[in-house]
C-alpha cells in the first residue's frame, strides 16, 4: 500500500519512553492540524484561527488532547503512587485489598461499679452530644471498682468525642458510672487514597508468615481496626522500645479498634511458632485449622492502644485582616490534618509528630495568616517542635487542646 493510500499527517505523535507516555504540546498539535487543513485543500487557505478552518483545528486538537489525557490517566492508574478512584481499588484487588468504609471513633472509657461485674461487649453509652458508643469487648470491674475498655461509636465518620464527655446509657447491673479520661480517636470518612496507598505497602507481606510486616498486615486488615503497631524483641533479656517493655523473644501488637477476637486470631494466624507476647489484654482463641480433631487454643497477647491527647500551641502574628474567627479556624484547619483530612499523613500509634506538620493546612487558611510560631507536646503550653509517641500511645487531639495566641 503506498504512502498516499495510508495518508500522512503533520500532526505529532505520542511517544513511549524511560520516562513514560509523552504526549506532544497541544501547540504542535494545532500546528500540525492546520498544515492538514490546509494541505488538502491546496495550500490557499486563510489559517487564522477566527476562520472556519481555524476552528476546526481547535476542535480537533482538543479532542486529540483529551484522548491523551485520557491515555495518559490510564497509564498512571496501573502505578499504585499515582493511582486514585477506581483504578486505586483495582490495584488494591491484587493484594486482596478492597477500600476501608468511614471509621468510627474509638474512646477509651473508664468504668465504674461493683467487683465482677461483667459489661458485655455491645453495651451502649452516649457522649454529650447524644452520639453512641457500643463496647468492642466485654469488660470486667476488678477488685477496685474499676474496668477499662474501648467503645466505637456506632455512627461512622469523623465524630469529635471530647474527654469527660461519656456517661452511661444503656443500664447494666452493678454499673454505677462512666468517664473517658481522653477525648476518643476521631473515626473518619471512607478511606482516602493516600491511606489507602499506604495500607497497601503496609499489606504487602500479608501472605507471608513470621515477619512483622504479615502481622502488621493481617491485624490491619481486621474490621474495625483503625490503626496499629508491631515490633518485637529477638535478645534473650528484656529491652525498652518506645517507651515499652518488652520480653526476651516476644511479639508486640498495639491495635487501636476491632473486636479482641478477631485481633487474636489475626496475630496467632501470623506469628511464627515458639514467639512469645508482651502485651496488656489477653484472649483465648482456638486454632481454625480444619485438619484438628479436637482444635488446640493459645492464649494471644497484644495491647490496647491508650489515648494521649496532643497539646498544640499556635501563635500568629497580629494585623487588622485577621478574623474575629482565627481561632476556631486554625484549631478546625489542625484537627483536619492531625486526622489526614488534608491528604496528608495522619497521627498514629508510635509515631514522631512533627509541629511544622500544621504550618501548610494553618497557611491555607488565607494570606492573614503569618505563623510566629507552633509548638507541641503532651502538656499544656508545649515548647518541643517534635513530639514521639510511645508503642503504646495514639495521639488524640481536641480544639479545648489548642491555643491560638494572635500577638
Amino acid at each position: 500500500m503506498s504512502a498516499s493510500e495510508t495518508g500522512t499527517t503533520s500532526v505529532p505523535a505520542p511517544s513511549f519512553t524511560d520516562a513514560g507516555f509523552v504526549a506532544p504540546s497541544e501547540s504542535d498539535m494545532l500546528s500540525g492540524a492546520l498544515a492538514d487543513i490546509n494541505a488538502a485543500f491546496g495550500n490557499l487557505l486563510n489559517t487564522a484561527l477566527s476562520t472556519p478552518q481555524g476552528q476546526l483545528a481547535m476542535s480537533l486538537t482538543a479532542i486529540i488532547g483529551d484522548a491523551y489525557d485520557q491515555m495518559l490517566a490510564l497509564f498512571n492508574g496501573v502505578d499504585p503512587d499515582r493511582a486514585s478512584g477506581r483504578m486505586q481499588d483495582a490495584v488494591g484487588k491484587l493484594y486482596f485489598m478492597t477500600r476501608r468504609g468511614a471509621t468510627a471513633t474509638v474512646v477509651t472509657v473508664a468504668c465504674t461499679g461493683a467487683a465482677g461485674t461483667v459489661i458485655p461487649e455491645g453495651t451502649l453509652i452516649q457522649d454529650g452530644n447524644g452520639k453512641t458508643y457500643a463496647a468492642d469487648g466485654a469488660i470486667t470491674i476488678d477488685a477496685t471498682g474499676t474496668g477499662t475498655g474501648t467503645f466505637s461509636c456506632t455512627e461512622t465518620g469523623a465524630i469529635e468525642c471530647a474527654s469527660s464527655s461519656v456517661s452511661v446509657y444503656q443500664s447494666v447491673v452493678g454499673l454505677s458510672s462512666v468517664t473517658n479520661p481522653s477525648a476518643g480517636v476521631t473515626g473518619s470518612d471512607e478511606e482516602s487514597r493516600v491511606e489507602f496507598e499506604q495500607r497497601r505497602q503496609e499489606s504487602v507481606a500479608a501472605n507471608s508468615v513470621g515477619s512483622l510486616d504479615a502481622v502488621l498486615g493481617a491485624v490491619e486488615a481486621v474490621s474495625g481496626v483503625t490503626d496499629a503497631y508491631v515490633t518485637d524483641n529477638s535478645t534473650d533479656a528484656a529491652e525498652t522500645t518506645n517507651g515499652v517493655s518488652i520480653a526476651a523473644h516476644s511479639l508486640f501488637v498495639c491495635v487501636n479498634g476491632g473486636a479482641d477476637e478477631d485481633i487474636a486470631r489475626a496475630i496467632l494466624s501470623k506469628k511464627p511458632p515458639g514467639c512469645g507476647y508482651t502485651g496488656t489484654s489477653s484472649v483465648t482463641v482456638t486454632d481454625p485449622n480444619s485438619g484438628y480433631t479436637t482444635a488446640p487454643s493459645y492464649t494471644v497477647q497484644f495491647t490496647r492502644a491508650t489515648p494521649t491527647p496532643v497539646y498544640i500551641s499556635v501563635t500568629l502574628k497580629s494585623s487588622s485582616s485577621v478574623p474575629s474567627t482565627a481561632t476556631s479556624d486554625v484549631q478546625a484547619a489542625i484537627i483536619s490534618a492531625f486526622n489526614g483530612g488534608d491528604g496528608g499523613a495522619r497521627a498514629r500509634i508510635a509515631s514522631l509528630l512533627f509541629a511544622s506538620r500544621y504550618y501548610a493546612p494553618i497557611v491555607a487558611l488565607g494570606s492573614w495568616v503569618q505563623i510566629v510560631e507552633i509548638t507541641i507536646g503532651t502538656a499544656a503550653n508545649p515548647s518541643g517542635f517534635t513530639l514521639q509517641m510511645q508503642a503504646d500511645q495514639i495521639p488524640t487531639i481536641e480544639a479545648a487542646n489548642i491555643t491560638v495566641a494572635i500577638a
